[in-house]
């Protein structure tokens, strides 16, 4: 059963003639004719009432017009999908990001929406320490990370830099001086993310180095807890200054450099060297490269 001998039986249905048929689909009425009875040997019914002038259909052969008409819209939504993913009218980008990293996202989904609003950009949660690898797997199409990628089959693009700040309420006897050691930092209640991470341990790694004691006494699940348990003044809090910059312009937070910490980080849009992307993600990564 074939969308062909569909098409024929649905023109013939719609013109109540087989030669009216034929005359639209350019072929000749042998062609149209054998196409209704190759339907009618697979359906087992006759379709048309051969006896009716109209070319009337049977009741097997309005059944089988209510289907033909469902899979002939189904074949021209299927070529129109197609066709929008080629053009990436649709289709689907899937980025790889943990919480911090999605601050990072946010402007480039907002610059790629405005040339492909039909694109859904999906955004998945994902620890830092499994991004490369679920890039590999092709689970994600980008990751966003720190640090540029050691596995070779993997390449990246810098989207911008950024820098740790302890975070701190307005009123907060740091707010509005200048920088301070990691030994005045520690002597604060620390206010710190629950989930491991690279940053984190690096943070741990750098005060047990000095053998200098580090003062968590809060741990949350989401860095918006985080800032707003520091917004309450319950403790500070070292993090990315992208993942508060909307609170530091607001006032709400005040950003205090410790410079043994705050090295500047490069963010890196992690991809594959090799292998096909799908037409939307190689648009997304267009737009990075070309600017």
């Amino acid at each position: 059963m074939t969308l062909d001998d569909l098409r024929a039986f649905s023109l013939v249905a719609s013109e109540g003639s087989f030669s009216r048929a034929a005359r639209k689909l350019r072929k000749t009425q042998p062609a149209v004719s054998q196409a209704v009875q190759r339907l009618e040997r697979e359906a087992g019914e006759k379709l048309v009432d051969r006896s009716s002038r109209e070319g009337a259909l049977t009741d097997a052969g309005e059944l089988m017009l209510d289907y033909a008409h469902r899979l002939m819209r189904l074949s021209d939504e299927a070529r129109r999908a197609v066709s929008d993913l080629r053009d990436v009218r649709a289709g689907r980008v899937l980025i790889g990001a943990n919480e911090g990293a999605v601050h990072a996202v946010l402007p480039l989904i907002e610059r790629f929406h405005r040339t492909h609003p039909g694109v859904l950009v999906e955004v998945r949660r994902v620890a830092a320490r499994h991004i490369a690898h679920e890039v590999q797997l092709r689970h994600v199409d980008f990751g966003v990370l720190t640090f540029k990628p050691a596995e070779r089959d993997l390449s990246s693009v810098v989207l911008g830099s950024d820098e740790l700040v302890l975070l701190v309420p307005p009123g907060h006897a740091l707010a509005g001086g200048g920088p301070i050691t990691m030994e005045e930092m520690g002597r604060q209640v620390v206010i710190a993310h629950n989930d491991p991470s690279p940053l984190r341990d690096e943070v741990l790694r750098l005060y047990e180095q000095k053998h200098t004691a580090l003062n968590i006494r809060i741990s949350l699940p989401s860095l918006d807890a985080i800032k707003r348990a520091v917004e309450a003044g319950l403790g500070v809090a070292l993090l990315p200054r992208r993942c508060a910059q909307e609170e530091i312009a607001r006032g709400l937070l005040a950003e205090v450099r410790v410079p043994e910490l705050s090295s500047r980080r490069d963010l890196h849009l992690v991809f594959r060297r090799e292998g096909k992307k799908t037409h939307a993600g190689d648009a997304f990564l267009k737009m990075l490269v070309t600017g």
